[in-house]
């Protein structure tokens, strides 16, 4: 079992900067790929950034690509996306989880995760 819980949302205005984390538990959490997802109202819930069990490789959906980082620090159990130069359009509730991140070729889907995060509310003023 891996329990996962977000914390870092607010209100920032546009071409500002957050950071969010993921505090993980369970003894399994260092063997999987985590990352993060994102949904705004009304939309299906979208693949926004991933890392690697070893954090050698990551990968990111198009529309956050050179603005968001995503990073883990595995001694402390913990997963990191640093956001800047953020748009309205990135205004959602952000997910952590825990899947099958890497092994299909298109951007993974809601349905390869094993384990989400409660979500963490981000909103960006225009």
């Amino acid at each position: 079992q891996v329990q996962l819980v977000e914390s870092g949302g607010d209100l920032v205005q546009a071409g500002g900067s957050l950071r969010l984390s993921c505090a993980a538990s369970g003894r399994t959490f260092s063997t999987y790929a985590v990352g993060w997802f994102r949904q705004a109202p009304g939309t299906e819930r979208e693949f926004v950034a991933a890392i690697s069990w070893s954090g050698l490789s990551t990968r990111y959906a198009d529309a956050v690509n050179g603005r968001f980082t995503v990073s883990r620090d595995t001694a402390k159990n913990t997963l990191y996306l640093q956001m800047n130069s953020l748009k309205p359009e990135d205004t959602a509730v952000y997910y952590c989880a825990a899947g099958d991140l890497f092994s299909s070729g298109s951007a993974p889907s809601a349905s390869v995760i094993d384990y989400w995060g409660q979500g963490t509310q981000v909103t960006v003023s225009s």
